[in-house]
């Protein structure tokens, strides 16, 4: 069941209830064959959140409580079963853990809080009606939003270098700049769109401080995203950003946003919680995001992470103190929402980072509910690696007349400074492939091994350990710092190996990573385009090499394309996969069936580009 359609924007604070939802249920009923069993019976649309992504979340209820808990088909249709065994206590503290998630993200419990909220301000009528509640909450918010000042967006005074710039030598100047495309969302909108700034001082030559941020960075000049963002964001639009990963979109956001929090009206010591939000879709992302804020020292900013698997009460604590950024995922952001741990009444300036990868793991109620907190006439910047319908959405639901800024294509592709190798062999061949490639790999070389399973990433990790290699690795499964510590030790050199899951295939920034290794083919194109991307950054070369076994034949076109548009070679063979598996499709159609492929072995064949096989050495062509 979709509820995303169920929200309109926030900007309308309006519901319209399209679905019928299974009441509140009784959460103490007993099973005969398990008297000290207790059992929940939860509406299906929630057990998503229950279980998380790779099971995450039940994972942490378990630890968090003490008590075992499972999600069961029920006999009852539109409905699981939530079992949870142990002692009294450790029962009642996960019921109290799942309800929490429950409410945090049922509409129904939703229109309650909203009419409480409501009640407070308006006398209690006897027959309740929802639209003129929401009308009266709109109402409120008016007034609300009259009463404090207006939020300082525009601080941007355009350079006399930038000024003097034709139109066409701007658009020459974008098309180097890996085809910067420029647009209002809204076509029919006519005002001027700020000019690319050509460098740093052209964008904050009235922000001093942040120049010697910068230079203490010692970057030379802006990336492409970062030429066009800063002129817009500082002219106070709201900006959609459409680019790969490691294209510097992080720093596109940053640092306006320190400049936002400067000049507000309200002073830094009177708001009551934080001026900037940033949500990203994991945390590793979020961690990354709180490590690049934490790399500049302006005017004494403070920024925290909010994350799940780390102690709730830690942060909250952080949250205390005062912070002006704040950098969450959306569940756990939703769950401080609702229990009254954080105010965004002050943020003034929303970032949505990975908008698309947050669709992807299932975050938009989450972001809807937590997001009715922020101010509607914030400033809002989205960040996108692609510009799917779900993304779209949130756009016309969270920006106002936004501008969007694309670099390079919206076709996925990788970047052509990676060089990506297809070797076709069986599965049983992998492993014998893996030894000889990484005994032929040089010290200097930092390598991360993508795999689709938590139980493959531990058997590889064990395996190549009792092979006296050092490695270290990362999935859902681990513990939270564990996976912070794999991650650091690979920064500053102490393994050289990391084994990962799709955990890892974005928001992990190591410039340094040489090769990205695909044990596992990916489940769609776009983790193969992120997995990739992790090598090939900052203007450095890489190398990725893809293990495909027959089975991934049916990817092999999607393959083919993302290749050919980022400049590779493609393998004759591959090509010939892609043409198989076509074909087959076209007889099915025709046949009306379904007939499993029987093709040969694929005998370790390799490709690289210039040769015909796959040497053994990766450096004779790279």
């Amino acid at each position: 069941m979709d509820q995303d359609e169920d929200w309109d924007s926030p900007n309308d604070i309006q519901y319209q209830p399209q679905k019928q939802y299974v009441p509140k249920q009784q959460y103490n009923k007993m099973t005969a064959h398990n008297p000290d069993d207790l059992l929940m019976d939860i509406n299906s649309q929630f057990a998503g959140l229950v279980i998380g992504k790779g099971g995450a979340i039940i994972k942490g209820l378990r630890k968090d409580s003490g008590a075992f808990i499972s999600v069961l088909d029920s006999d009852t249709y539109g409905l699981k079963t939530v079992k949870i065994s142990g002692n009294q206590k450790a029962k009642e503290h996960a019921q109290k853990l799942i309800s929490d998630i429950i409410d945090a993200n049922d509409p129904d419990k939703i229109k309650q809080r909203l009419l409480k909220e409501s009640e407070q301000s308006a006398p209690v009528q006897s027959t309740f009606n929802w639209d003129e509640l929401m009308k009266e909450e709109a109402e409120n918010l008016k007034k609300r939003l009259a009463a404090l000042p207006p939020i300082i967006k525009d601080f941007y005074k355009e350079h006399p270098e930038v000024t003097a710039m034709t139109d066409q030598e701007v658009e020459e100047f974008r098309m180097s700049k890996n085809n910067i495309m420029i647009k209002y969302i809204d076509e029919n909108n006519m005002k001027p769109i700020p000019k690319p700034v050509l460098k740093f001082s052209h964008a904050f030559g009235d922000y001093p401080e942040i120049l010697e941020e910068i230079q203490k960075q010692k970057f030379e000049t802006p990336s492409p995203v970062q030429c066009q963002a800063w002129p817009v964001i500082m002219s106070g639009h709201d900006l959609i950003a459409i680019a790969q990963t490691g294209t510097g979109k992080t720093l596109a956001f940053l640092l306006p946003a320190f400049i936002h929090i400067d000049f507000q009206q309200t002073p830094r010591s009177e708001r009551k919680g934080p001026s900037i939000l940033v949500l990203a879709p994991t945390r590793e992302l979020v961690l990354q995001i709180e490590s690049e804020v934490k790399k500049y020292s302006y005017k004494g900013i403070k920024a925290m992470s909010i994350y799940g698997g780390a102690s709730s009460g830690k942060q909250k604590e952080v949250l205390r103190q005062g912070v002006e950024i704040v950098i969450a995922t959306p569940g756990r952001l939703n769950d401080f929402v609702g229990s009254g741990a954080i105010d965004l009444s002050d943020v003034t300036f929303l970032i949505l980072d990975e908008a698309d990868r947050m669709l992807d793991l299932g975050f938009e109620p989450q972001i809807r509910v937590s997001l009715l907190r922020v101010r509607p006439d914030r400033q809002t910047i989205m960040t996108s690696a692609t510009w799917p319908p779900g993304v779209k959405r949130l756009a016309k639901s969270y920006t106002t007349n936004p501008i969007q800024v694309m670099v390079g294509s919206l076709d996925l592709t990788t970047v052509n400074t990676v060089k990506q190798d297809i070797l076709i062999m069986d599965e049983e061949e992998k492993e014998s492939w893996l030894d000889d490639f990484l005994k032929s790999c040089s010290a200097d070389d930092k390598i991360i091994i993508f795999v689709n399973r938590k139980v493959t990433v531990d058997q590889l990790s064990s395996d190549l350990c009792m092979k006296g290699l050092i490695v270290e690795s990362i999935h859902g499964g681990r513990e939270q710092s564990d996976r912070e510590m794999a991650l650091e030790s690979l920064r500053n050199g102490e393994v050289n190996i990391l084994i990962a899951t799709d955990v890892a295939s974005r928001g992990i920034d190591i410039n340094d990573i040489t090769v990205v290794i695909n044990y596992d083919f990916t489940k769609d194109i776009e983790e193969y385009v992120h997995r990739v991307g992790r090598t090939g950054r900052a203007g450095k070369t890489g190398l990725a090499i893809t293990l495909m076994t027959r089975k991934d034949w049916g990817k092999a076109k999607e393959l083919v394309e993302v290749m050919e548009k980022s400049g590779q070679d493609v393998p004759p063979e591959l090509q010939e996969m892609a043409s198989r598996f076509e074909a087959k499709k076209e007889r099915d159609r025709a046949e009306g069936g379904d007939r499993p492929f029987r093709g040969g072995r694929g005998g370790g064949r390799g490709f690289s580009r210039g040769d015909g096989g796959f040497s053994g050495n990766r450096r004779n062509n790279y």
